[in-house]
């Protein structure tokens, strides 16, 4: 798979996997009578909860009565953790916990029930860094971004040496040894 079919296909994640619904099954029959109540909740988190990965960011949303919505912008994650627990490990999933310096050691945002967490997490972390896809730059016209950044650099190179060769001249012209330096021209 090819990253920009990958990006396509993150960016299309809108729901869940149904192995979900198993674990907060799972997790309900756990509480023991507890899943009288434990249950319903989690089936109507399942029910409601929507992911929807953009160019700017990640927005989560869930709930019924208390309707809960999260988003996040790339350049607010601060560190991305992949957390899985035996049955998460058994059916596939993996919550994906993002990080942003809110000043809660909590996370900001955890994505749950995703089978490609490895994929979302590469792509949040390729995000959150800035980095832009090539093929996106082609629009840009002739002055693509590799040429302009080799341009830049080939600048601050000149830049440097003409303030280090003003610096031996200042130093030499101080002490007085003009003659004793071995002088070359780069």
């Amino acid at each position: 798979m090819t990253a920009s079919s990958l990006d396509s296909h993150i960016l299309a994640i809108q729901r869940p996997h149904r192995h979900l619904l198993w674990l907060y099954v799972i997790r309900a029959v756990m509480t023991g009578p507890g899943f009288i109540i434990a249950m319903p909740l989690l089936f109507f988190r399942y029910e409601t909860m929507q992911y929807r990965f953009d160019a700017e960011g990640i927005h989560m949303r869930w709930g019924i009565l208390f309707r809960r919505q999260i988003n996040l912008t790339y350049a607010r994650i601060q560190d991305i953790h992949l957390t899985s627990g035996v049955i998460q490990r058994w059916l596939g999933l993996a919550d994906i916990k993002i990080q942003t310096a809110s000043g809660s050691s909590d996370a900001e945002m955890t994505l749950e029930g995703l089978m490609e967490f490895e994929a979302v997490r590469d792509f949040l972390y390729t995000r959150m860094r800035g980095y832009r896809d090539p093929s996106s730059l082609a629009h840009e016209g002739p002055a693509n971004a590799a040429v302009d950044e080799a341009a830049q650099v080939v600048a601050l190179l000149r830049d440097a040496i003409d303030e280090l060769r003003a610096t031996r001249i200042a130093f030499e012209r101080h002490t007085g040894r003009a003659g004793l330096v071995e002088r070359r021209d780069v």
